[in-house]
């Protein structure tokens, strides 16, 4: 069984060059991305869990290859499927897997998760934000740049800079919440304070950002007082359900509601329009499925090695519950592609800074970002993911204090 011929059939590879331990090779040599089965252990992962996990286990702990460039190379792949193969073929591959599985046993790589405790809890949410964020400050300065924001960013043309685009996302959530000087703003699960320390520096705000990431809040807390802004700008290592104050000109939340959780999602907006004075204003920016038709929950691959817990609805359903717990939906916008531009960004930078970047976190952890930054880049282009801004307010009586057209687009 020449095992690079199956693996091109069982991926729809065509123009992928396939080599095995076996020595076999198929598909074109000169093509420009090439994947290696190097171990025996790699066809344990795939027997072990079909799809998308198995292939993950076996990239994540380097017994399979992707030479080249990723975010090429799983564009070029169909779904991991056996229905290719003619029926005889099928069942002697998975007789020939089933012999690998039981020769070679493998584990779950030790940077798979599995929290503990009742979903979307206060406790199972710290863990949750933990696991992905609580990483190193250093690795994400690499990958994020010197913006630290982590969340699509908004380009203003397809030449601009991760840094300018960064800057025009940030400001463009600051002017459709029309903050102006000694507004006060609320940012839940504010990461490392990019948009606290933008409403504080650019709007002359009194802003506090709320993360559940310790190393986020003291990241940020150095950066505030580096710049200057320590009378403006506050970050709290708090659940944005533990915040007092009241009365707020604005809530900004941007990339919170993914990790919230469906059921949450009622109390989540209820929350929040509780914190706004009358005519505040709430921007929601968060990925979003495209429809409805699907489960909430993400995939195994990204729920047990980037967010575990994340949870994606579509659009309509939070524009339903915004409207439900007493906000009035004023303009809404899907910026999907401008998350592809930013993902392609942050793979450079990882790719850019990727010995330091082992040397920090361990080739596995890197391994796990290479492949996540590539396969979600894909799923904005494929239009499987989207990213949405919601702009909601609470009414004043019924008066919006909104501009009777936008004037945050010029």
């Amino acid at each position: 069984m020449r095992l690079a011929s199956i693996f091109q059939s069982i991926t729809g590879g065509s123009d992928v060059r396939f080599q095995a331990y076996d020595g076999s090779t198929a598909g074109p040599s000169a093509a420009s991305v090439s994947i290696d089965i190097k171990t025996p252990e790699a066809l344990s992962y795939l027997a072990s869990a079909p799809g998308e996990l198995g292939l993950a286990r076996a990239y994540v702990t380097g017994h399979l290859e992707i030479l080249g460039d990723v975010h090429a190379g799983l564009s070029r792949l169909s779904e991991f499927s056996l229905r290719e193969l003619p029926w005889l073929q099928r069942v002697e591959l998975l007789r020939f897997l089933g012999r690998i599985r039981l020769s070679h046993k493998v584990s779950p790589p030790p940077q798979e998760t599995r929290l503990r405790g009742l979903r979307h809890s206060k406790a199972r949410d710290s863990q949750a934000i933990a696991h992905h964020y609580d990483v190193s400050n250093q690795f994400y300065e690499w990958v994020l740049g010197p913006s630290m924001a982590y969340t699509c960013a908004v380009y203003p043309t397809l030449q601009s800079t991760l840094e300018e685009a960064q800057f025009a996302k940030h400001d463009l959530v600051a002017r459709k919440l029309g903050l102006k000087s000694g507004m006060r703003l609320l940012d839940v699960g504010c990461g490392w304070g990019g948009m606290v320390m933008h409403a504080a520096r650019e709007y002359g705000v009194r802003a506090i950002g709320v993360t559940l990431s310790r190393n986020q809040a003291e990241w940020a807390q150095k950066a505030i007082v580096e710049a200057g802004l320590s009378d403006l700008a506050e970050v709290r290592h708090l659940d944005y359900r533990d915040v007092r104050e009241t009365g707020f000109d604005a809530v900004s939340s941007i990339g919170l509601t993914e990790h919230i959780g469906k059921a949450k999602l009622p109390a989540y907006f209820s929350s929040l329009h509780g914190k706004l004075k009358p005519g505040g204003r709430l921007l929601n920016h968060c990925i979003t499925r495209p429809d409805n038709k699907q489960r909430a929950l993400s995939g195994p691959f990204i729920d047990r090695y980037v967010f575990p817990d994340g949870e994606l609805v579509g659009p309509g359903h939070l524009v339903s519950l915004m409207h439900d717990t007493g906000f009035e939906v004023r303009h809404e916008e899907n910026i999907r592609e401008h998350y592809a531009l930013t993902l392609a960004a942050w793979s450079h930078n990882l790719d850019t800074h990727w010995e330091e970047a082992v040397d920090e976190v361990g080739e596995a952890r890197a391994r796990v970002w290479r492949l996540y930054l590539a396969a979600s880049r894909l799923g904005f282009e494929r239009n499987n993911i989207q990213l949405h801004q919601v702009l909601g307010v609470r009414l004043d009586g019924t008066t919006s204090h909104m501009p009777l057209r936008p004037d945050w687009l010029s």
